[in-house]
């Protein structure tokens, strides 16, 4: 396959995801991984509970490494596997096996879902339904949310909006684009690694017990490859900003003091464009934790906050596919160039 049918696909799976997203009622390969991950957790607690005493910490470690390395190189292999059996079956139908990998590959895309999340919330709040904006609330962030307030419940939204954006939307957009330039590999595998790790991140890798160090690898993981795209995406939003150097600058004054090397970026970029500022006291479990504060309070979180954050995340997701079509003009460019010589050689 060439470089250009790798590269259709990314476009229309983009698109999907624009139009229809991932809705609730169809089956999803994160439903999967989430099931994987969650029977396996159990089978290690009841072996350690059968045995009367916790696993020591070099084992549950090890097979927190186990459980990463397996599921991310697993949805890699499968989505490869069924990816090339999908070529071979319909070889006769190569616009059917186009549809198939751009539905594939835009489940990986948390655009629309970020999107129609946020703004389920925010009308709530404008409908004067603060109880059932609180219950909608939780069921996308940790932090309690009985007794938030209207401006806290932007904030937590805009928190939400602006730390998913990498990992749920720009890196897997990232991996996407780096497998489509890949012979014989193609967007969806990587994606779907990118997935699965992005996955043992959310539901394993926590600092808390009982997942210490079950997930230490795990979130190690997703740390070092939502790195790279993380920093790109800090660069495009500040671009977009109109004031590079000064998004830059706030950002090197208050992300680091994040102890996630990319949700403190991600989130710190937002802040600083928008004026706004992030962070500070939330509490999870009834325990009050401070995070570090992100940005200057030039400006109340409003609902047009958080609508311009979605906004500049799609901004950002059109000019990788834009980057990305240059690149190809480009690559091919020299290919052809460096076949001309070869041959007059």
């Amino acid at each position: 396959m060439t470089y250009n049918y790798s590269f259709i696909v990314v476009f229309i799976a983009a698109y999907l995801d624009y139009l229809i997203g991932d809705p609730w009622s169809w089956p999803h390969p994160v439903k999967a991984m989430g099931w994987i991950i969650t029977h396996y957790i159990q089978l290690i607690f009841q072996i350690s509970k059968r045995h009367r005493e916790n696993f020591p910490v070099v084992i549950l470690r090890l097979v927190g490494i186990l459980l990463a390395v397996t599921l991310v190189f697993g949805s890699g292999i499968i989505s490869w596997l069924i990816v090339q059996a999908l070529r071979i079956n319909f070889v006769q139908f190569p616009l059917l096996t186009v549809i198939l990998e751009s539905i594939l590959l835009a489940s990986c895309f948390a655009g629309k879902s970020l999107n129609t999340a946020a703004k389920d919330v925010l009308q709530l709040v404008v409908n004067g339904n603060l109880i059932q904006a609180r219950q909608t609330l939780s069921l996308y962030v940790g932090r309690d949310t009985e007794n938030l307030s209207i401006s806290e419940i932007f904030r937590a939204v805009l928190e939400t909006v602006t730390e998913n954006a990498t990992d749920g939307v720009i890196a897997p957009l990232f991996y996407a684009l780096v497998g489509a330039i890949i012979p014989n590999v193609g967007s969806v595998p990587l994606a779907f690694a990118y997935k699965a790790a992005s996955t043992l991140d959310s539901m394993v890798g926590y600092k808390e017990a009982p997942y210490t160090d079950l997930g230490w690898f795990s979130a190690k993981l997703e740390d070092v490859l939502t790195w790279l795209p993380c920093r790109l995406n800090v660069l495009t939003i500040a671009f977009l900003s109109g004031k590079p150097l000064y998004v830059w600058r706030i950002c090197q004054r208050d992300a680091v003091k994040d102890p996630s090397p990319n949700a403190g970026w991600s989130e710190c970029a937002y802040a600083a464009t928008l004026g706004v500022q992030m962070g500070g006291a939330n509490s999870y479990k009834g325990v009050v934790k401070n995070k570090p504060l992100l940005g200057d309070a030039t400006h109340p979180i409003t609902a047009e906050t958080i609508d311009r954050a979605l906004r500049l995340t799609r901004y950002c997701f059109l000019i990788w596919l834009g980057l990305s079509v240059i690149s190809y003009r480009f690559v091919g460019t020299l290919h052809a160039t460096s076949l001309q010589l070869s041959v007059h050689r």
